[in-house]
């Protein structure tokens, strides 16, 4: 026994490297077999580099113990001491492995096979492979062999002299060694058989794509075929018989264990099918019955063994029929489907250890790589690889992927592959689930290379690595654009040019020629921005032909595609990101003022996709005022402070018209709203909340610049019309009151001086030429209209409303609210006006007839001449005056008594004399109905003219853009005119009756 000073100094020197049951390994160390090396260091060193020395130590004193002679256990060890390159792969087996190990015990020589490995020799192939099984003459022999030739493998995988990627080719090259090899064994004994037919067999799965496991099926594919002059039904039973007896040799379990399962299940009907099929009996299958994941399984077929003329035969007749996949209906749906079936179906119990199928495991890599390479293999031959990681690198060399998302997506492949192959190395078991176990889990880490914390690092870096799949998994595999390029005939895919010519006229656009030079231009060359633009086009030339104007939106594509053409981000969120390339190719093909609007900033390109650029949601009015204050803050002057401030408007102003267009038009993935309410509200409120933070800025930045941090006069901006009431339109103008109040010990001639002042300094900033569009301020809403003061003090309002008052001001006060400036200023203003536009005794007959006479005398000298009144959005019959105006009657009638009535808003005043009982429920939705209307038709004619509208457009293609706003597909224009007018028919006769008191 050992002292226990010397024990104790042993058992420190073991926990150090690694060991974690040191008192056994103390005691396997003072053993017989280890007494000449027991005290050397590098043994002790080499152990403690292994995944578990534990393991190692153990496996290498029985691997000692099972040597046939003493002669024989030194000439062992004195290689081991003496010769590193087999040290470490002897013990790095030893510890990682204990199926090896055992290996090793049962056949005490095959350690030599780890000898003879020079630097010329790692990555031996199928020739050498078939060398080492030669003498192989019945399936015990095979086993062993196979396992000799396994354990050298192992050796260069755990010793970082291969990558998971060669390992897992070399593990498939030996399998087809391996089915070589049973064939053979099989042939000879029925030679009979072998006479009578020709058999291929094609490896499928992890083995055709040279990607195989430590353990796993070999699935493959039987074709058989008569040699010549022979019967082919008494030819396929051979073949059957062979396939069959090949198939018994490699899965039978002997006293060598077994080798793996050959699976054949991927034939034709499965288990159901007959093991061997002709040539055309395979051909004529896939042809007319095969399901969709059948071909992406032969994404991966390879002949490997039997007659290789056939195998090849089958491949170049079934590879056109793969590449043909991705046209069949739902296709890229049924691959999705069958994705998410795998998922479904794992145990709940194992789906947080699942390494494979679960969410973020290996399947996830595999799926989205074959599902990208179906739908764009069909174009471009340089992606048909079977091989996982040489298709993504295909796919990220072609555009198809992000590199950057390729490097990240190989490197999780890569570690989840990695520690597959380790668990199952362990003990030579098919399985993906990791390990519970502390040990196992340690044993794991440092076979991976994590020694200072091996089971927390594990874990952390298979969860990094998990979310990595997971995330560009969801980016990859259910990308819209997979969806639309499947259903792109080849020719389409391909953008040749005479297919694009047929195509784009097939389309309606209407000038091919000028889009074939844009499509020149875009595509034409070798960089990656013209590869990526090669898979854009062809499915955006569609989705512009579903607007009104195609034409229109390729040249406005080209142009954004110039502006942003360096900028590396624009192409790659098209690719990528959900449905921005869709909601780009709607955007600029539905009219002028998005386009424009974009093309001013086409950095705003971002906002439609669905990441962190922002998307479509209108940001409110809080966070936008707090943004042009900030770049106000920042800016030198005031015009520059006023820039900064039109760039924000103009961003959010392209973010409000594309959301608009994006919810009126829909995508197969997202219908269009049903609530056009919600989208008109949305509009509203989202460029009512873009003028008061724009008003906001300016009058900051006039403050500043004129007089430092405070005005003599506290001063208020008061919303009136559309602008207070939250319902602005793209081209309506701002129409406003300016209130101001004189601070403690200033002049009140000074505070008019000084409120005056920035009144016509914040109109002349605004005014100053711009491409933007307009800001007009309107106070023509003020006491004494144009003849009066642009400012006036609380209290000279107080004065003028008490003693000058008209119904006409009542009226338009229902829609004032502040906007911008001093806020408690504004609050007053409103309780002082309140009495006004919410009479206590309502009102007398002869205000309401004023008020009936006021609005016939403004529809007879504003509706502009040559106009059908019936078209007209804004004054026509059952146009937004007639709804607004009877809205406002029932308000200053009845706002006293009902408090909801308050509103600046038409919609909520209108619901609120619903729910009060002052208006039918069928009489509300006509009216609200009749509004919602208007209020598109306006929107859609800024939107597609450029410019503010209240008829519809005479130019044909402008109608019919209008139409696809409204919902109304080509040729279908009468439709909707028929439709507006019955709708403002019905609308006015609700108005005559309540208004009018018809």
């Amino acid at each position: 026994m050992t002292a226990p000073g010397r024990r104790s100094s042993t058992f420190t020197r073991l926990l150090r490297h690694g060991f974690t049951d040191a008192t056994s390994a103390e005691r396997l160390l003072d053993s017989a077999e280890l007494a000449p090396v027991r005290n050397d260091p590098v043994l002790l060193e080499a152990l403690g580099a292994t995944a578990d020395p534990d393991l190692a130590l153990r496996g290498l004193v029985r691997l000692l113990e099972a040597q046939p002679s003493p002669a024989a256990r030194r000439q062992l060890l004195d290689t081991v001491i003496a010769a590193k390159p087999l040290r470490d792969r002897l013990l790095g087996v030893l510890g990682a492995s204990a199926a090896l190990g055992e290996h090793l015990a049962r056949h005490a020589a095959d350690w030599q096979a780890l000898a003879g490995y020079e630097p010329r020799d790692l990555h031996p192939g199928v020739a050498e492979f078939e060398r080492c099984l030669a003498g192989a003459d019945d399936p015990v022999t095979l086993r062993v062999a196979y396992r000799r030739c396994l354990l050298s493998i192992a050796a260069r995988d755990v010793c970082g002299t291969t990558d998971v990627a060669q390992a897992a080719a070399e593990l498939a090259d030996l399998a087809t060694a391996t089915l070589r090899a049973a064939l053979r064994i099989a042939g000879a004994a029925a030679p009979e058989d072998a006479a009578l037919c020709r058999l291929a067999v094609i490896a499928m799965g992890k083995c055709g794509g040279h990607e195989l496991n430590y353990v796993s099926d070999v699935d493959v594919i039987f074709v058989g075929e008569a040699v010549d002059g022979a019967d082919e039904n008494k030819a396929l039973q051979a073949a059957t018989r062979l396939a069959s007896h090949m198939m018994r040799i490699c899965s039978e379990t002997t006293v060598e264990g077994s080798i793996w399962p050959v699976d054949a299940n991927l034939r034709p009907e499965g288990r159901n099918g007959p093991l061997v099929r002709t040539l055309s009996s395979h051909v004529a299958y896939y042809q007319r019955w095969a399901k969709t994941w059948e071909f992406q399984a032969l994404l991966k077929a390879r002949p490997v063994a039997g007659d290789a003329e056939l195998g090849e035969e089958y491949i170049a007749a079934l590879a056109p029929l793969v590449w043909q996949a991705a046209e069949r209906e739902n296709f890229v749906a049924d691959v999705q489907k069958m994705r998410r079936r795998v998922v479904e179906n794992i145990p709940a119990a194992e789906v947080e250890r699942e390494l494979k199928l679960a969410p973020g495991g290996l399947r996830d890599v595999e799926f989205a790589v074959q599902l990208l390479q179906l739908v764009h293999g069909r174009a471009d031959a340089s992606l048909r690889s079977g091989t996982t990681l040489d298709a993504l690198r295909a796919l990220a060399a072609g555009g198809y992927v992000g590199r950057v998302d390729a490097a990240q997506l190989e490197d999780a492949y890569r570690f989840l592959r990695s520690m597959e192959h380790r668990i199952q190395l362990h003990r030579l078991r098919r399985t993906h689930l990791v390990p519970e176990g502390e040990a196992d889990q340690r044993r794991l880490g440092r076979s991976l290379g994590l020694r200072t914390d091996p089971v927390g690092e594990l874990n952390r870096e298979w969860k990094r690595h998990a979310a990595v799949v997971r995330r560009l998994h969801e980016k990859l595999f259910y990308r819209p654009l997979l969806d639309a390029v499947a259903q792109l005939a080849p020719g389409e895919a391909r953008l040749s040019t005479e297919a694009a010519r047929e195509r784009l006229v097939a389309l309606g656009y209407a000038d091919p020629a000028a889009a074939l030079r844009h499509l020149e231009a875009l595509a034409s060359g070798v960089t990656r921005k013209a590869a990526i633009q090669r898979t854009l086009l062809p499915v955006l030339l569609g989705w512009f032909a579903d607007s009104a104007d195609p034409d229109a939106g390729l040249l406005n594509f080209r142009k954004v595609s110039d502006a942003l053409g360096k900028t590396p981000w624009y192409l790659r969120l098209l690719r990528d990101e959900g449905a921005a390339a869709q909601n780009l190719a709607r955007v600029l093909s539905a009219g002028r003022l998005a386009p424009d609007l974009l093309m001013r900033a086409p950095e705003a390109v971002a906002l439609l996709g669905d990441g962190d650029g922002g998307g479509l949601e209108p940001r409110g009015r809080a966070h936008l005022e707090q943004e042009i204050l900030a770049a106000v803050g920042r800016a030198g002057s005031a015009e520059q402070a006023v820039t900064a401030a039109r760039g924000v408007r103009r961003r959010e102003l392209f973010r409000t018209a594309a959301a608009d267009i994006v919810g009126s038009y829909g995508t197969e993935d997202r219908p269009a709203e049903a609530d056009q309410g919600a989208l008109v509200d949305r509009v509203g409120a989202a460029v009512s909340d873009l003028t008061a933070a724009t008003l906001a800025g300016t009058l900051r930045a006039v403050v500043r610049d004129t007089w430092g941090d405070e005005l003599p006069t506290r001063f208020a901006v008061i919303g009136m019309g559309r602008f207070g009431g939250h319902e602005l339109g793209y081209g309506s103008d701002a129409d406003v009151l300016f209130v101001h109040e004189p601070r403690e010990g200033v002049d009140e001639r000074e505070a008019a001086a000084a409120a005056t002042r920035v009144v016509s300094e914040m109109r002349r900033l605004l005014q100053i030429p711009s491409a933007d569009p307009p800001l007009l301020i309107d106070a023509d809403l003020r006491p004494e209209g144009k003849s009066g003061p642009l400012a006036r003090s609380l209290k000279s309002y107080g004065a003028y409303y008490r003693r000058w008052s008209l119904v006409w001001e009542s009226q338009a006060l229902l829609r004032a609210e502040p906007v911008a400036g001093d806020a408690d200023l504004g609050r007053r203003f409103v309780e002082l006006v309140d009495p006004l536009r919410y009479p206590a005794r309502g009102l007398d007959e002869d205000a309401v007839r004023e008020i009936r006479r006021l609005k016939a005398r403004m529809e007879s000298e504003r509706l502009p001449r040559g106009v059908d009144p019936k078209l007209h959005a804004k004054l026509g019959p059952g146009g937004l005056s007639d709804v607004e105006w009877t809205v406002q009657l029932l308000q200053m009638r009845h706002g006293a008594e009902h408090g909801a009535l308050r509103t600046t808003r038409t919609r909520e005043a209108l619901a609120a004399a619903r729910e009060a009982g002052l208006i039918s429920a069928e009489d509300a939705a006509i009216l609200d109905e009749a509004w919602v209307l208007a209020t598109r038709v306006r929107n859609a004619v800024m939107l597609v003219r450029g410019r503010a509208g209240d008829t519809f457009p005479s130019d044909v293609r402008e109608l019919a853009a209008v139409g696809r706003y409204l919902g109304y597909g080509p040729g279908h224009v009468g439709d909707m005119l028929d439709a507006y007018r019955r709708t403002t028919r019905r609308a006015r006769t609700v108005v005559d009756e309540l208004f009018y008191g018809a």
